[in-house]
């Protein structure tokens, strides 16, 4: 199905791909989850500026189903996660697929999810972290080491996505790590131009708590162990 452009409202300059921490998620909306994945895992691929470019454009998962191995693997629903949800790529399709489809190599909903697990692989934030010595700690980190270490890895600024400090809690919690990148080549950018003001809200996690983290301490959680 083409994607359909009516009068220019459905126009982004970027997109963001869009990481969170599985522990912060269950954290943000209080939920117990069991076992959540101890690796950073794909929230979306995220046109900036806009969303819901195409309402009849409904997701199948047919369309998927040779991806199915990796999305359950690198992009789980870490809220839900009996085995046959698909309703969170559902969400992301219909939302930002949507509009990302503006894009050759995005046109699909095979490509759309087929590239944002490329992008993610290649990316391997994960690893990145670890061979930067950063893992999850009860001890504090800073924002700005943390920026400037993954800064000099990809040559360009990431957005830190933190949960504020909750009463009782000292210090903002990690949640989400977003890397940018061009609309045409999916090449990595800075997150903001020069000058440029983020949109206010933009990026929020899962509508919730999430806010761009404040400069100084954060909590980057180790994963809770539960009880079966």
């Amino acid at each position: 199905m083409p994607y359909s452009h009516s009068s220019g409202i459905h126009e982004w300059k970027k997109l963001i791909l869009v990481q969170h921490w599985p522990e912060t998620v269950c954290e943000e909306v209080q939920n117990d989850c069991r076992d959540p994945p101890n690796y950073w895992t794909i929230h979306g691929l995220w046109p900036d500026k806009t969303e819901e470019c195409n309402r009849s454009w409904h997701f199948n998962l047919e369309e998927i189903k040779d991806l199915l191995p990796e999305m359950k693997t690198y992009w789980p629903d870490v809220l839900h996660p009996s085995p046959n949800r698909s309703q969170f790529w559902k969400h992301e399709w219909e939302k930002h697929g949507t509009c990302a489809a503006q894009v050759e190599a995005l046109d699909s909903q095979k490509k759309y999810f087929g590239k944002s697990l490329a992008l993610y692989q290649k990316l391997d934030l994960s690893s990145v972290l670890l061979k930067l010595g950063i893992t999850p700690s009860i001890n504090y980190y800073q924002v700005g080491d943390f920026k400037d270490a993954l800064t000099r890895v990809y040559g360009v600024v990431p957005k830190l996505q933190c949960l504020p400090p909750r009463e009782g809690e000292a210090v903002q919690t990690l949640g989400q790590i977003e890397l940018c990148l061009t609309k045409e080549d999916q090449q990595l950018r800075n997150c903001t131009d020069p000058g440029e003001r983020p949109a206010p809200g933009q990026g929020l996690g899962l509508g919730l708590g999430l806010r761009v983290c404040e400069d100084g301490p954060f909590f980057y959680p180790p994963p809770k162990k539960t009880k079966h």
